[in-house]
């Protein structure tokens, strides 16, 4: 399944909930964000706190698409969002997210994450800086090593920045299981703030030995493929939600596949793309309310691989 068609059965759904059109669901939505106290998670090396969905830019967010853009990303602050993560190579995300925030003014309101994915010292330097004027900032709250690629050097500059003050926090990606080795010897043997990786309840290797090592160095933990790329709600396609989903607060496959990530605590933030109004509203929706216990995670991983 298409990640286009997997995207149309969600759309779906959501239209199904309660007999309710989009645009009813939406002001639903709307009117309850006062009830809701979003979960924040704290970034280990200095107690700051951050909602725990953000939002990233893979696919959709684009100077193509800036209007879209511009509606998801003030949708996102308006429901208490922080932290933004996007890439230089993800098209042209970087100057599309810099232009919105430029033109909404809430950089102040934003934590936002880029990442570096260069050989050689002044290449990566070079590219930074492109990544900064993009952006349009001068001080960057987070700037990671993509995909690990010629880390020591990267990582040798990003800590430089960190302590000139141009960088807040620093760390390290991947989004395939077969660096987690590389990346937990990364966080054993540096200074980092933050390791970004693969993780959702189809694919759960983090949670064997990197989460846990991470929680146990004291590093913030950012959540990327939180769907599998749309291949989650391929899984559930004409499928009803489970009958303890509510059990949760769960009104959507979404929120059940990103209370599942959430549930693990040492997550801090898990970084769903979208450039739909009504998935965003959804994911967002996930940091409320309860969260799932060990013995009703184990529940939805029985319940999924049965699927």
């Amino acid at each position: 399944m298409s990640s286009s068609e997997a995207a149309c059965s969600r759309r779906a759904f959501l239209g199904l909930i309660a007999g309710l059109s989009m645009q009813a669901w939406s002001r639903g939505a709307r009117a309850d964000e006062s009830a809701c106290a979003t979960l924040r998670r704290a970034i280990p090396k200095t107690g700051e706190a951050l909602p725990a969905i953000g939002l990233g830019t893979w696919q959709g967010l684009s100077r193509a698409n800036v209007d879209v853009a511009r509606r998801i990303v003030a949708r996102f602050v308006e429901l208490g969002g922080q932290l933004i993560d996007t890439a230089p190579m993800y098209g042209d995300a970087e100057s599309a997210i810099g232009e919105v925030v430029r033109a909404l003014d809430v950089r102040d309101r934003l934590f936002l994450a880029t990442k570096v994915l260069s050989t050689g010292r002044e290449e990566g330097r070079a590219q930074m800086r492109e990544s900064f004027d993009y952006l349009g900032v001068t001080r960057l709250d987070l700037m990671q090593v993509h995909n690990l690629v010629d880390w020591r050097t990267q990582l040798q500059t990003l800590t430089e920045l960190r302590t000139a003050g141009t960088v807040r926090y620093v760390g390290v990606t991947h989004y395939t299981a077969s660096a987690h080795a590389q990346l937990e010897q990364v966080v054993k043997s540096e200074p980092i703030d933050f390791v970004q990786v693969n993780y959702n309840i189809a694919v759960r290797d983090a949670e064997k030995r990197l989460l846990p090592l991470a929680a146990e160095r004291g590093v913030a933990v950012i959540i990327n493929r939180p769907f599998e790329e749309g291949a989650l709600f391929a899984r559930v396609r004409g499928r009803e939600l489970p009958p303890w989903a509510g059990e949760i607060g769960c009104t959507s496959f979404a929120q059940i596949f990103l209370k599942y990530i959430l549930g693990n605590p040492a997550v801090t933030v898990a970084i769903p793309g979208t450039d739909k109004l009504d998935h965003l509203e959804d994911n967002m929706s996930a940091a409320c309310g309860a969260l799932p216990d060990a013995s009703m995670r184990r529940r939805m991983v029985e319940w999924f691989d049965a699927l």
